[in-house]
């Protein structure tokens, strides 16, 4: 039988490897495509093998290589033993099974399977469960161990990052580091925390530690990639990459980094082209306080949520004449302060009048959203108030009806809430809905 390059743990050989050293096996199957390859031929090749011992085998080997289903299979005609029980376990904790995933590490204590180990693995199975409060009373049953044992504050800060609290799980992680400086699932998500948290350099720091490491840690390594690529250092960016795809050349998500990082790397700047960008932006975040409105025309304003200039331009003279006390002479104020900038009243919806709305299943082929916009009102079946009310603001196809606002249509005489809801609720069976100001 062939032996796996460079790994001296036999997973079929006649005394079944230690717990430890199957985990040291599977790190190693999954640092690269040719070890999972080789290890792939290895299991199929003990497939045949019918007998508790070979079940057992061969279950491990499926658990490591993904395949659970059938890995259950296997692993439940094995002999009774801790290793048969914490594989269960592993496998249906990975099927989402959580309760059968804590029964099978109970029965693994029954043959003679580390407490400590077994505790933290049933904390952490309760927090894949989302059974934090479960999670947190294993873990106090460890207390005596914190002065000693990092996968236990590894385990804590894991549970302290699912409930939200951060700090508190960084710290943890750190006091993982320091009881043992090279747990790297600690390291990683120490790195992965700060890099959430806007630390940016530390994060590299934390990867650069883990990608210094072997086996390659994927994720590290894409993360790094990605903060490099933020601060423009994309030649380091690449060597992340290139290293990831050395040993996982069809990784997808490393290939399409890739083109992402080369593109980067020759995309031509147009600083003029920026600059008048950043200009724009600058007049459309302009307050509306900072223009010398009447009290009426700022107070309209202030009740319709329009803050910006910005938000001006997301609205149309009809919706806000529609607003009650907002007048012709209100009006020209705002034209007037858009003119003085080159802008105008809803030049935003200038190139969006048929945009697909985002309530909308793009699923579809154009031509048949394109049918439903075009269809007339009529064939929302309203009642005779309704029909009126949008006559009224010159509505003809449902395709004009969904880019009006509640307001602007509350805003006709007449139009009430109940017409309101009945249009709402006609336009939403078609997947669609009124444009919002948000």
């Amino acid at each position: 039988m062939e032996q796996i390059a460079e790994c001296q743990i036999d997973l079929f050989a006649d005394t079944l490897p230690s717990l430890g050293d199957i985990e040291k096996l599977s790190a190693f199957v999954h640092s690269s495509e040719a070890n999972r390859i080789a290890f792939g031929k290895q299991v199929e090749e003990n497939m045949s093998g019918t007998g508790q011992k070979a079940s057992l085998a061969t279950g491990i080997g499926l658990f490591i290589l993904g395949d659970d289903a059938e890995a259950v299979k296997r692993l439940e005609k094995a002999k009774d033993c801790k290793e048969k029980y914490i594989y269960l376990a592993f496998t249906l904790r990975r099927m989402r099974e959580f309760d059968e995933a804590v029964k099978n590490l109970q029965k693994a204590l029954d043959y003679e399977a580390d407490k400590v180990n077994i505790t933290l693995e049933k904390a952490a199975t309760y927090r894949y469960a989302s059974n934090f409060d479960a999670a947190a009373k294993e873990l106090k049953t460890l207390a005596n161990f914190e002065n000693v044992s990092a996968e236990y504050h590894y385990q804590l800060g894991r549970l302290q990052e699912a409930q939200g609290l951060y700090e508190k799980a960084a710290d943890s992680y750190k006091t993982a580091l320091e009881l043992s400086p090279n747990h790297q699932k600690a390291l990683f998500h120490l790195a992965y925390r700060c890099d959430l948290s806007g630390d940016e350099e530390a994060a590299i720091d934390y990867y650069k530690q883990i990608a210094s490491t072997a086996p390659v840690y994927v994720s590290a390594l894409l993360n790094l990639a990605v903060l490099y690529e933020d601060v423009g250092e994309f030649d380091k960016a690449a060597r992340c990459i290139d290293k990831v795809l050395k040993y996982h050349p069809n990784h997808q998500r490393a290939n399409l980094f890739k083109k992402d990082i080369e593109s980067s790397k020759t995309m031509f700047y147009d600083e003029e082209k920026e600059k008048k960008k950043d200009r724009r932006t600058q007049i459309l975040e302009t307050p509306i306080s900072d223009f010398e409105l009447s009290v009426r025309s700022r107070n309209c304003l202030k009740k319709m949520n329009i803050e910006t200039v910005g938000d001006l331009l997301n609205i149309t003279e009809v919706e806000l004449l529609s607003y009650k006390n907002f007048g012709e002479t209100s009006l020209r104020e705002i034209k007037a302060i858009l003119e003085s900038k080159g802008l105008h009243l809803g030049a935003s919806l200038d190139e969006k009048q048929f945009a697909v709305p985002d309530t909308f299943d793009r699923s579809g082929v154009k031509g048949e959203y394109e049918g439903i916009l075009s269809k007339p009102v009529d064939d929302l079946q309203l009642s005779v108030r309704a029909r009126k009310c949008l006559q009224k603001l010159n509505i003809r196809t449902i395709g004009e009806l969904i880019h009006k606002t509640e307001a602007e249509l509350l805003g006709v005489k007449n139009f009430g809430v109940t017409s309101l809801n009945e249009i709402k609720k006609a336009i939403s069976n078609l997947g669609l809905s009124l444009r919002s100001l948000d």
